[in-house]
């Protein structure tokens, strides 16, 4: 579909990073774009000295309009987007924007895709996948929804003219697989699937056939074997692989006597040593989970063994994700302020013996019941902040009433962006609680189960400020930091 639409009329509706990327890349070829969103946004200027169009707010398309390209967290009963879907006026997101215009490189095809959806772990997965495919030698990057817009890579070209990339690892959210039609990745993977984002899909049926999408055009569908739901996801395609922590079947990637083990794409029927699981950098079981998808995606376009090795070999994680910030006094102070949801709380803490745990924010309805009471084993106390604390105080209760909790008031619980009380206040009194009961030994986690908008910006402000607060424990007349 590449230079299909140059002469027509696309709406962008929605001008965050992805909607500022498509209308850039429409303009470049000859898009007639129109802009819509509920405030004019800096970038607005840019635009419509470019040639855009800016239309304010509206809940109707105008005449003429052959496509519109919506941001992900616009909601399919948005006004505008129900009129132009009743109207027959066909709405996309970015990355199916960006499928449609792909550029062939010098074989004549476009880079492949290799993409990833799940409640938790896209993004870990899909950078592992970034360093395995630059490990093998590819021109790879990972983009989406983690990374540069999908529209910008598939269009970026080399001053020969030869696009930049010819790999693609993809992060794909539920949101954005709702409005994508046409997507067809070389290889497909649905790591996991949990109560999360019905508010938006309106049921978790809903939100589960979104995320089913990834898989509907992949020649290969890659899944959890240990998630019941995207286990079933895979089952009847055409070439189902799942993973998993225990001795692979055919068809698996798995892990043999603490070897990481392909058995789903090697020659050898018995199977392809990949590496060692004590060589991955990144602790906890559902990293190692994480490591197999991304590994049995890469093995799906033919990456060898010893790339995959080399890659996660080197990878150390992102931001925020099970980091190590320091050890203060014996104990190890964690940031995994990215566990917004219980799923993620529970893979987290299962990565670590004894645990005092920082959690709390805004669930989001989601029921806290099933982790606190898989968790309650680990845990040598618990410190709560956010407005929902107290649902996940009174799960404690019921779940684990022997340990000790601290709840730390911020000041403002039933409020949200307006009058925020000082972060970095509300955290330091949250690590000062969790330094009184921690022993030599513990881990201190942070893994909130919950979003962090009632006190902070987002989970990375979460995170540093966590992480602020640590070092400054650190930097006491008492810390004994390593």
């Amino acid at each position: 579909m590449s230079g299909a639409l140059a002469g027509r009329t696309v709406l962008v509706a929605g001008l965050g990073v992805s909607g500022v990327a498509s209308a850039r890349v429409l303009l470049d070829q000859g898009v007639r774009v129109l802009l819509t969103d509920a405030a004019q946004v800096p970038a607005v200027a840019e635009l419509t000295s470019a040639g855009a169009t800016w239309l304010g707010a509206v809940d109707s398309a105008p005449a003429g309009v052959d496509l519109v390209v919506t941001s992900p967290g616009w909601r399919p009963d948005n006004p505008l987007l129900a009129d132009a879907a009743a109207r027959g006026i066909e709405v996309v997101g970015e990355p199916e924007l960006a499928w449609r215009l792909r550029i062939p490189g010098p074989d004549g095809t476009p880079a492949p895709w290799l993409a990833v959806t799940g409640t938790n772990g896209k993004t870990t997965t899909v950078t592992m996948l970034e360093a395995i495919l630059l490990a093998a030698g590819r021109r790879a990057v990972a983009a989406g929804n983690v990374g540069r817009p999908l529209v910008e890579v598939v269009t970026a070209r080399d001053e020969d003219g030869t696009p930049t990339y010819d790999a693609i690892a993809v992060e794909l959210s539920s949101f954005q697989l709702h409005w994508s039609a046409t997507l067809a990745p070389a290889a497909a993977a649905v790591l996991n699937v949990a109560d999360d984002h019905t508010d938006w899909h309106g049921s978790f049926a809903a939100y589960r056939d979104a995320k089913a999408r990834i898989l509907e055009r992949s020649p290969v569908a890659v899944a959890d074997g240990g998630d019941a739901v995207a286990a079933r996801l895979v089952q009847g395609h055409a070439r189902p692989v799942t993973v998993t922590l225990g001795e692979p079947a055919p068809g698996q990637l798995g892990v043999r006597a603490g070897v990481l083990v392909d058995r789903a794409f090697a020659d050898d029927p018995a199977g392809e040593v990949l590496m060692e699981r004590a060589e991955l950098q990144v602790p906890g079981p559902h990293n190692t989970v994480n490591a197999l998808a991304a590994a049995a995606l890469a093995r799906a376009v033919g990456v060898p063994a010893d790339a995959v090795a080399r890659g996660l070999a080197g990878f150390q994680g992102g931001e925020h994700r099970n980091v190590l910030v320091a050890t203060v006094d014996g104990v190890d102070y964690v940031d995994d302020s990215k566990a917004t949801n219980p799923h993620a709380a529970g893979a987290s803490l299962a990565a670590y013996p004894r645990v005092v745990w920082i959690a709390g924010g805004l669930l989001k309805g989601a029921d806290v019941d099933p982790l606190v009471a898989a968790v309650g084993p680990r845990l040598a106390g618990v410190v709560l902040l956010g407005r929902d604390r107290a649902e996940i105080a009174r799960s404690l209760v019921r779940h684990a009433p022997s340990v000790p909790v601290v709840e730390v008031a911020s000041g403002n619980d039933d409020r949200m962006q307006a009058d925020r009380p000082d972060p970095a206040v509300t955290m330091a009194r949250v690590v000062a609680a969790a330094a009184e009961l921690a022993r030599p030994g513990d881990t201190v986690l942070l893994a909130p189960a919950a979003a962090s908008m009632d006190v902070f910006r987002d989970y990375g402000h979460r995170g540093k400020a966590f992480a602020d607060a640590v070092r400054a424990l650190a930097d006491g007349p008492t810390g004994g930091a390593r």
